[in-house]
């Protein structure tokens, strides 16, 4: 059973930060971490699901929507399965329940989700 936890959300004033993490479990994932591109994503009431980072297998490439403006920082540990998303300067617009991705394959790619962890930023 494959399993992705995250934790870190909450409520922020706007210009504060937050630290999400996303630890994954079982079998799926033990020893296979590393194979695994992870990534977090974003909904906010209302609107579609967005990407909002993304990093490598390997740790050593890095992707970021537009909107991140430098101000977010993914990172992963592979020693604890774990993938982070360092949030700073945060905007009332980043308010959305941010969910973990695992993602494997090209051809026929298996993904796992999170159950989510709310974000909400006040003005």
């Amino acid at each position: 059973q494959a399993q992705l936890v995250e934790s870190g959300g909450g409520l922020v004033q706007s210009g504060g930060s937050l630290r999400l993490s996303c630890a994954a479990s079982g079998p799926t994932f033990q020893g296979m971490f590393d194979n695994y591109r992870m990534g977090w994503f974003r909904q906010a009431p209302g609107k579609e699901r967005e990407i909002v980072a993304a990093v490598s297998r390997n740790n050593d490439q890095r992707y970021y929507a537009d909107f991140v403006q430098g101000r977010f920082t993914i990172s992963r540990d592979s020693a604890k399965n774990t993938v982070y998303l360092q949030m700073n300067s945060l905007k009332p617009e980043d308010t959305a329940i941010y969910s973990c991705n695992a993602k494997i394959g090209v051809i026929s790619p298996s993904n796992y989700w999170g159950q989510g962890t709310q974000v909400t930023v006040s003005s």
